[in-house]
């Protein structure tokens, strides 16, 4: 199953059960992925994780935002929001295994330092996208090549 049409099973079981947060969370998503639809043709599941994580970066940002303000409420439905968002995204990469694929790839272009970054990046990128966080993988890719 497709995982459009997974999160809209989803959202129907929610509907069913009552469960507002996983329907709020799920309709969100569901209408991001509608949008770019109409706007670029249908979704393959990786571009759907994209607005998945996209979905959830910016809930994260929100809820930073809500904790510095005090609103303990608010933050825990948006941690519980952000929680049922995940559950659809692949499980995330460990540091180690980050760090051994930067090093197979370093290795594979024949980087050398730090200026080689640009060689490195469009390989690995599409090997840890939706698993890891970009900016952790460019950190990584800086420390060994700076080594």
């Amino acid at each position: 199953m497709a995982l459009r049409e997974q999160l809209q099973t989803d959202l129907h079981d929610a509907i069913r059960a009552r469960d507002e947060r996983r329907k709020g969370a799920l309709r969100m998503v569901l209408a991001d992925i509608q949008r770019a639809e109409v706007k670029n043709g249908p979704l393959s599941d990786d571009k759907v994780l994209a607005l998945i994580q996209k979905e959830v970066k910016r809930r994260q940002d929100a809820l930073e935002m809500i904790r510095k303000a005090g609103r303990k409420e608010m933050a825990a439905i948006e941690a519980t929001e952000i929680e049922i968002l995940r559950a659809y995204l692949p499980e995330p990469l460990s540091r180690a295994a980050i760090t051994e694929l930067v090093q197979a790839v370093i290795l594979e272009v024949g980087a050398s330092s730090p200026a080689d970054m640009g060689k490195v990046m469009p390989v690995l990128m599409p090997q840890v996208r939706g698993k890891a966080d970009g900016r952790l993988v460019s950190g990584i890719v800086r420390d060994l090549l700076s080594a």
